[in-house]
């Protein structure tokens, strides 16, 4: 080899000859590879420590660290930084192959150590590089997913930032996945990183769809938000969806509910409403308590929790030998009247309870302003009720069968 002729200190203290080798030598020195050992390096910063009588304290105040990084170094978990191994080798009185080395080398091996620290070292830096890229990769995951899960948990589902902040954080989670990517072409990354966030947001959009439809609440994700007050004086909030439009009816009342247009049939002019929360009004929620007796307690006062008026608090009362029902309302009838919404729920309760209930003959409904009685004989059981109660005139002419005091 052309660096026979050199003496071995000169070959010791020469980069040049050192990176000579390691460029002619490299198919034999990739065989021969070698992991640095931290253990036995760290147990030789101590040594030559204790040798120059300092502590890890007066050390590190020389390098201008902390002596928490000694012991590290010492007890083998973590390196030095690249930028410190002269700066410690000259403290320690020790050449930076020996340091890199973990033991002390007599000249006649220095080019052997010097072959083999170079090859650690560049296996430590790449490997060093790797994991601050891999460190930084996790941060950005990490402050995705904690921008998603605020976006829909601290933000109400009523703001717009809800939205965008999911958006933000799914972006930063997909841009942390494309720098993990082990592939290398940078189109084929950009694709699989594209696919990934779409499937991620449909992910989002099934949850915001699950919030919806289960726990009652506005879209996050909403086009444009339209709020209209009906004749009767009633909140309706519309939200468009790109897949499905969400109407709030009755909204910030006791009688809100929430009604998901799937095939985006309905105009906020043109969607069904009730005066009632059809969630637990509607006959079709009624139909479980259906009974042939009156004197099912628990089932008649599951029925009339579930029925209107219910949300003003009430107590009652069965009259078993005449098969009669008398509701105490704690509300003043003509008070709560507004829009006829205490007639309305009179008329609808009233044929709920006879439709439901065998052996019901009369029910009074008591007010602390007024008294209304009605028997079943007088109550014409419509079966398209929740049609018309939204009828003012059908209302109020069925109100004329209820006896008043």
């Amino acid at each position: 080899m052309e660096h026979d002729h050199l003496s071995q200190e000169e070959s010791a203290n020469s980069p040049f000859v050192v990176c000579s080798i390691y460029t002619r030598n490299s198919k034999i020195l990739d065989e021969r590879r070698l992991i640095m050992d931290t253990k036995k390096i760290g147990a030789f910063i101590a040594m030559n420590r204790k040798k120059k009588g300092y502590t890890q304290e007066q050390l590190a105040e020389k390098l201008g660290v902390t002596n928490k990084t000694i012991s590290r170094w010492e007890n083998g978990h973590y390196m030095p930084d690249l930028s410190l191994l002269e700066p410690l080798s000259k403290e320690l009185d020790i050449t930076l192959n020996e340091l890199l080395a973990g033991e002390e080398i007599v000249k006649e091996e220095a080019m052997e150590y010097s072959e083999q620290n170079l090859i650690q070292t560049i296996d430590y830096t790449d490997k060093k590089i790797k994991n601050e890229h891999k460190k930084i990769s996790l941060f950005i995951i990490g402050i995705g997913i904690f921008t998603s899960l605020c976006a829909f948990t601290v933000f109400p589902s009523e703001s717009s930032w809800g939205s965008i902040y999911s958006m933000i954080g799914l972006f930063l989670f997909v841009v942390g996945i494309f720098r993990e990517l082990k592939i290398t072409s940078l189109l084929k990354k950009g694709l699989v990183s594209i696919i990934l966030f779409i499937l991620l947001l449909g992910i989002f959009f099934i949850f915001d769809y699950a919030s919806v439809s289960q726990f009652k609440q506005p879209p996050i994700y909403r086009l444009t938000t339209t709020t209209i007050f009906s004749d009767d004086g009633n909140k309706m909030i519309e939200y468009q969806n790109p897949f499905y439009n969400v109407f709030r009816i009755n909204a910030d009342t006791p009688n809100e509910y929430y009604l998901i247009d799937n095939k985006k049939q309905y105009t906020i002019d043109t969607v069904p409403t009730s005066p009632f929360n059809v969630d637990k009004s509607s006959f079709e929620q009624l139909k479980k308590y259906k009974s042939k007796y009156i004197g099912d307690n628990s089932n008649t006062s599951h029925l009339l929790n579930a029925l209107p008026l219910s949300e003003y608090g009430y107590v009652f009362e069965i009259d078993s030998e005449n098969y009669g029902l008398t509701i105490n309302y704690n509300c003043t009838d003509w008070y709560n009247n507004e829009n006829l919404y205490i007639h309305k729920a009179l008329v609808y309760n009233s044929v709920s309870l006879f439709k439901l209930i065998d052996n019901l003959e009369y029910i009074t409904f008591n007010f602390s302003g007024s008294s209304y009685t009605i028997t079943r004989e007088h109550c014409p059981l419509n079966k398209n009720i929740e049609q018309k109660i939204n009828d003012n005139e059908f209302v109020s002419d069925r109100m004329k069968l209820f006896k008043t005091k």
